[in-house]
């Protein structure tokens, strides 16, 4: 008998500590700001990374495309690999040869890629313009190295659009403009070189910035030349060239500067012979 009271005595003291537990666990309750604040904690991050991945998506993927084209980049025993892109078209030009703000040059390529041009260039380090340019002061920026993307604002814009834009917008020695009536939705140039194509999504812009952007093996005639400006280029004209427009074998107008290169150009022509070239909106 003992022995069975002493059980019931022990089962019940341990139903009693049960109970005890449960009766503190009940007041405390569940902790529901907690919970709640560890979720608004979690969602954030998440939407932070998707935020991130989204916003970053076409840099990543340009430097992809970018990776993809190195084996186009130029060297010793590779001086011009243009030469294995389907398309490009090639032409030899005379360099610094300078007009004024106010003469045209009669130009035997659309968009122009070498000839005789302004003594002011249009900035090219990574700048994309909302207007069309001036053809000469475009040209001038060839001259130094840069590799210029012309694109049809008819045939291309959205995704497209932003598609040229990645590979230009902070990018030293390239830049982008529109360009009106364009025979093919996209241009490229470097000086002496062109390649026409239909899409933004060819593989053949990376590897043409690739291979000919300040490419050191002469490809351009004014290496160390800055791409920096001070002078706003000129507004694109669209009409055909007047019989005063200066030829391709144009010897250049007597005053404009002569091109210095390595000597830090800075884009301000030194005691001008005529006004600078006309301001144009970016």
């Amino acid at each position: 008998m003992a022995n069975g009271t002493t059980r019931k005595k022990g089962a019940s003291s341990k139903n009693a500590m049960k109970a005890a537990r449960s009766s503190v666990v009940s007041k405390k309750g569940t902790p529901w700001g907690t919970i709640i604040a560890v979720v608004a904690i979690v969602a954030l991050a998440a939407s932070v990374v998707t935020y991130y991945m989204v916003a970053s998506a076409p840099k990543r993927e340009q430097k992809t495309r970018e990776e993809a084209a190195a084996a186009f980049a130029p060297s010793q025993q590779d001086p011009d690999p243009s030469k294995r892109i389907n398309g490009v078209t090639t032409a030899t030009y005379e360099g610094s040869v300078h007009v004024t703000a106010a003469e045209r040059v009669a130009y035997d390529k659309t968009p122009p890629f070498g000839g005789p041009h302004d003594q002011a260039w249009a900035a090219c380090n990574g700048v994309v313009y909302e207007k069309a340019v001036r053809n000469e002061n475009m040209v001038h920026g060839l001259e130094h190295g840069a590799v210029w993307i012309a694109y049809n604002p008819a045939q291309i814009s959205g995704d497209a659009l932003e598609l040229l834009r990645v590979r230009v917008e902070g990018k030293p020695y390239t830049v982008m403009s529109p360009y009106p009536n364009l025979d093919k939705p996209i241009s490229l140039q470097s000086w002496g070189h062109q390649l026409k194509l239909d899409s933004a999504s060819d593989e053949r812009i990376d590897q043409f910035i690739a291979a000919l952007r300040t490419n050191p093996f002469g490809a351009y005639p004014e290496r160390d030349a800055t791409c920096d400006a001070q002078i706003e280029p000129g507004d694109f004209d669209p009409t055909p060239p007047g019989p005063d427009a200066k030829p391709m074998d144009y010897k250049g107008t007597a005053g404009t500067q002569q091109d210095q290169p390595g000597a830090g150009q800075s884009g301000m022509p030194s005691a001008p012979a005529t006004q600078p070239s006309a301001p144009a909106s970016k």
